[in-house]
């Protein structure tokens, strides 16, 4: 049977995603399964990665069934996973704890040893990165001085998609693009820091060779075979970040392309062709060779919707699975474009799980400013997605500070189908939007990998041409854009006016 088909594994925060493409982007199949996560303790936060595994192998045979797939039909496999997971594995690959997700924030006393030992500065300069406790180092050297005996028998510390290439392959590996989580790599050069890795306590044994994104690890085993309905012998390419694998899944290859993510969390993606570093940022490298993504996380994004809705209670009369009515989203959305730019003077503060870049606050926290009672439902609605839009500036604005302009926005994720948040976001930064088909670009992007590694594609450009389809383009409304530039500044300087008032309210309580 001719190969047709490419695979795309998303190893997510709240669940996997399976996709099956053909050659043009095509989703010929795709399933979703979720996975618990763990709070045992105040900041910590942890997933079993063998639930990831058995997630995976769910919903490989679930597809393979349900969509009556030939498992020899496919060409290659690619698979993408979240930053910072902190995984020990022994060996043969098990896990030996389970595994310390980016939210996991116990580590904060490691990374203030980290700053006093060896300087914040220095770091950065090497790493791209500011120190902090989502990251992984902070974390190893938790588990150094509070599970001794863990981390003495650790033989790797993988990434969650080195952890599941190892289970298809049997192989080890270590991507570029998930590089930008250890201090002690360099982000200029892609290689470990020997020099720095000792002297912050770590030996480089532990860590697992590196590959190219698009570079085949291995094929899948048959051990993989059987536990997932594949056969053996697909070639698995080592995969990468899911930030980046979206970003190529909106069809960013070119320098000044950036990738607006509208999902859960928020966030950019610029891509540059040399590392250029902001101490407030995120700096990676992108899954495609030599090039650099600039990159602004925030925890705002479609979740702050989400919990809006779930709070009022908007399900109790909407089905979202109910195709006889309207999805809920699009109502609040329309809803929201019956109210002007700048909801009559509400504003909101996005920041509901703290904030990430640019402001690195874990203690700030959701505000609604400017409440009356002539605010209606529709006004708190296009307030938060206007607080959306408003951390994307501030991160997009830190990039100018270092000569990174963003020419282009393509923009994915489940705020992106919202044509009226889209708007905003347009209208508030002043940039042109396009909306590629999102609902499956980062699983897209693992896949293309797999068809770049495996030759289906002769570039990534190739592969961009034939598989990205714009759905629609949103220009700035520049009238609405000097409206939104006062009310900017005024989302800013709340931050500022509340930043201590954050902390005394965190110290009262948990929060």
């Amino acid at each position: 049977m001719s190969k047709r088909l490419l695979l795309g594994i998303d190893c997510g925060t709240s669940g996997c995603k399976i996709a099956a493409f053909d050659f043009e982007g095509r989703v010929m199949a795709a399933q979703t399964s979720t996975y618990r996560t763990f709070y045992p303790h105040k900041g910590y936060v942890e997933q079993d990665a063998g639930e990831w595994w058995k997630a995976i192998c769910d919903s490989i045979r679930g597809i393979l069934h349900k969509y009556a797939i030939a498992p020899d039909e496919i060409a290659g496999i690619g698979v993408d996973g979240t930053s910072w997971a902190c995984l020990p594995v022994d060996k043969e690959g098990n896990p030996l704890r389970r595994v310390m997700l980016w939210l996991d924030r116990r580590a904060e006393p490691q990374a203030e040893q980290m700053k006093e030992k060896l300087g914040q500065e220095r770091l950065i300069a090497l790493s791209g990165n500011p120190v902090d406790a989502a990251y992984i180092v902070p974390k190893m050297l938790w588990l150094k001085q509070n599970e001794p005996e863990i981390y003495r028998k650790a033989y790797k510390f993988l990434q969650s998609n080195a952890f599941i290439v190892h289970k298809l392959t049997g192989e080890f590996s270590q991507d570029y693009s998930q590089g930008y989580g250890f201090h002690f790599f360099n982000i200029s050069k892609g290689c470990w820091d020997e020099m720095v890795a000792e002297e912050l306590g770590i030996s480089l044994d532990l860590m697992a060779p590196i590959f190219r994104s698009h570079e085949v690890v291995g094929t899948v085993t048959r051990k993989a075979a059987d536990e997932t309905g594949l056969v053996p012998g697909i070639p698995v390419v080592a995969g990468g970040l899911d930030a980046a694998c979206c970003t190529l899944g909106a069809g960013v290859v070119r320098p000044g392309q950036a990738q607006e993510q509208g999902g859960q969390a928020g966030g950019m993606s610029i891509q540059i062709d040399r590392p250029l570093i902001h101490p407030r940022l995120i700096l990676g490298y992108h899954v495609v060779p030599d090039q650099w993504l600039l990159q602004g996380g925030t925890v705002g994004g479609s979740g702050t919707l989400r919990w809006f809705a779930q709070q009022l209670k908007f399900y109790d009369s909407f089905e979202l699975n109910d195709n006889s009515n309207p999805n809920i989203f699009e109502i609040l959305s329309q809803e929201a474009g019956t109210v002007p730019p700048g909801s009559d003077g509400l504003i909101f503060l996005p920041y509901m799980a703290g904030e990430r870049s640019p402001i690195w606050d874990t203690k700030a926290r959701g505000v609604f400013f400017g409440l009356s009672y002539d605010k209606t439902r529709a006004h708190m609605v296009r307030a938060i997605m206007e607080g959306v839009g408003f951390s994307l500036l501030h991160n997009l604005k830190t990039a100018e500070e270092v000569g990174v302009q963003a020419v282009e926005l393509n923009s994915v994720g489940g705020a992106a189908n919202s044509p009226v948040w889209t708007q905003i976001k347009a209208d508030i930064t002043g940039k042109t939007i396009r909306v590629p088909f999102s609902d499956h670009a980062t699983a897209l992007g693992s896949a293309i990998l797999a068809g770049v590694g495996t030759g289906i594609y002769e570039s990534f450009e190739e592969a961009v041409r034939k598989v990205i389809n714009i759905q629609r383009t949103h220009e700035p409304d520049l009238m609405n854009h000097e409206v939104y530039k006062g009310y900017y500044e005024l989302y800013l300087e709340l931050y500022e006016n509340l930043r201590e008032s954050f902390v005394k309210l965190n110290s009262l309580g948990r929060c």
